[in-house]
């Protein structure tokens, strides 16, 4: 008697077992929601995993600076050609002066002059120095910037082979101190003013010259940059 009642026990203990688990699945089932299995196997394996912090994405600043200039200062930014694909650009206050997309910058010299006061472009040229008698029309035009008139100057491809005497005083009149350096195709970038001082900490003038050896293009130098900000005036 004692045997059959406890195999009735074992058997009533196993219907309320099987009973359990069964009302267990059922309330799983309707807790967790109608997905794929490999959904639900990602969302249990992405729980003990840490949050990924996404860092913001920078502000653009004025011409592309790494950093802002202040409110009271100028931006610039000055890039030589480079190859026959790269066109120098001359930007001034997130304003492109000189570029590609303008259409209006060229092989040789190209000068942008700003108003020092109202921050405006007065006048933008490029002068061929490969070809043709352009150095007297350029040293006019440098000449023509009226006092307190801020000169940017980039050069594409070749600046140097018809670059005369005259040419060269009235850029080094400027304060320039590499235009007597300048070689076939050298990439060279520079910023005067007429009729006031720049500060001295303001880089004013770079220059890369053409190198078989190291050019970055097949016969032409790397491009260069020169950028920074120039305190406005105080009113």
């Amino acid at each position: 008697m004692r045997p059959l009642a406890g195999g009735l026990l074992k058997v009533v203990f196993v219907v309320f077992a099987s009973l359990c688990a069964w009302y267990s699945g059922y309330l799983l089932a309707e807790l967790i929601p109608d997905a794929p299995l490999s959904s639900a196997a990602y969302s249990i394996r992405s729980l003990g995993e840490r949050p990924v912090l996404k860092a913001p994405v920078p502000k653009r600043q004025k011409c592309d600076h790494w950093t802002p200039c202040p409110s009271d200062t100028y931006a610039y930014r000055l890039l030589s050609g480079g190859g026959r694909s790269k066109y120098a650009k001359i930007c001034f206050e997130d304003n492109l002066l000189m570029g590609e997309q303008l259409g209006n910058v060229a092989r040789g010299i190209n000068i942008a002059i700003v108003n020092y006061v109202t921050g405006n472009v007065t006048a933008t040229r490029c002068f061929d120095m490969y070809e043709g008698d352009n150095s007297g029309p350029m040293t006019k035009f440098i000449q023509s910037a009226a006092p307190k008139s801020l000169l940017f100057m980039v050069t594409y491809d070749d600046g140097s082979t018809r670059l005369n005497n005259d040419a060269k005083n009235a850029i080094e009149a400027l304060g320039s101190k590499e235009i007597r350096n300048m070689k076939f195709r050298s990439s060279w970038v520079f910023i005067a003013a007429k009729g006031l001082e720049l500060p001295s900490e303001i880089q004013r003038e770079k220059i890369n010259h053409s190198d078989a050896k190291n050019n970055r293009y097949s016969g032409w130098p790397a491009e260069i940059q020169i950028e920074g900000c120039i305190p406005k005036e105080r009113s």
